[in-house]
């Protein structure tokens, strides 16, 4: 995966884009490699609490751009992160009930873009999405928003479990999409909400999944398990407007 414009390679490029208050998603380092620069930007990372990968010269060789990474290549957010308290406020300012989407595992930046998207139309507060194993704000997000991003705020998680526990200590409840949950038509999906939605190959992750309060499901007709995972949020999505707006 390149990041385009947003990848930084060369140790001393990296470590003035942590000086410089940047949000590195993600840091690639030769394994091995301990000397004082590299060392330097290993605090930085941890003190950011930026994922750190170790990683062999030919898989850095395969991300450089340009052949001049040092043993060091950092993947920049292309947009800011929010935090939580931006979700209640924007909700505040609307007078309404909170409503999120909380994204366990979307590693596909088109679907990540595509659901950031949706999340403004139907009117969604924020889209929260994990640190690991799922995609940042890559150019490629952004541009898949189709502006959506500049209105929708993404919170960047460590934990999901916690979140959600601390999102309902807020009064907020969270339905789970699942093959085996209750039909969506059949669910009162009102009030303070969290869509939860997993990937398309594994869905919601376990233990995601037991801290909602709800399962629910798509009724579906064909011959395929399931639908893509932007597709299927913006239909949960819309019956979720429905009962919300038109009940």
């Amino acid at each position: 995966m390149r990041y385009e414009e947003y990848t930084i390679e060369g140790r001393n490029a990296v470590i003035e884009a942590f000086r410089a208050g940047k949000t590195v998603d993600k840091l690639f380092i030769l394994e091995g490699c301990k000397d004082g620069p590299v060392q330097t930007i290993v605090r930085e990372a941890k003190k950011h609490d930026t994922i750190i990968n170790f990683v062999k010269k030919e898989r850095l060789d395969q991300l450089s751009g340009e052949g001049k990474h040092q043993g060091v290549i950092a993947f920049l957010a292309a947009y800011e992160y929010a935090e939580l308290d931006d979700i209640f406020k924007l909700a505040e300012e609307k007078g309404e009930a909170p409503f999120v989407f909380l994204l366990d595992e979307i590693e596909d930046p088109h679907n990540l873009g595509a659901i950031i998207r949706t999340a403004n139309q139907a009117g969604a507060h924020g889209v929260i999405i994990p640190k690991r194993r799922a995609s940042g704000l890559t150019s490629t997000v952004v541009k898949a928003s189709a502006g959506a991003i500049n209105y929708v705020p993404v919170v960047k998680v460590t934990n999901l479990v916690n979140t959600i526990e601390e999102l309902k200590e807020r009064g907020m409840w969270f339905v789970c999409a699942a093959m085996d949950g209750e039909v969506m038509y059949k669910q009162n999906l009102t009030g303070s909400i969290g869509l939860v939605i997993g990937n398309e190959g594994n869905g919601v992750s376990r233990l995601v999944r037991e801290k909602c309060d709800f399962l629910t499901r798509i009724p579906m007709y064909g011959d395929i398990d399931s639908l893509n995972a932007s597709v299927a949020c913006g239909v949960l999505a819309y019956e979720i407007v429905r009962q919300r707006k038109f009940i």
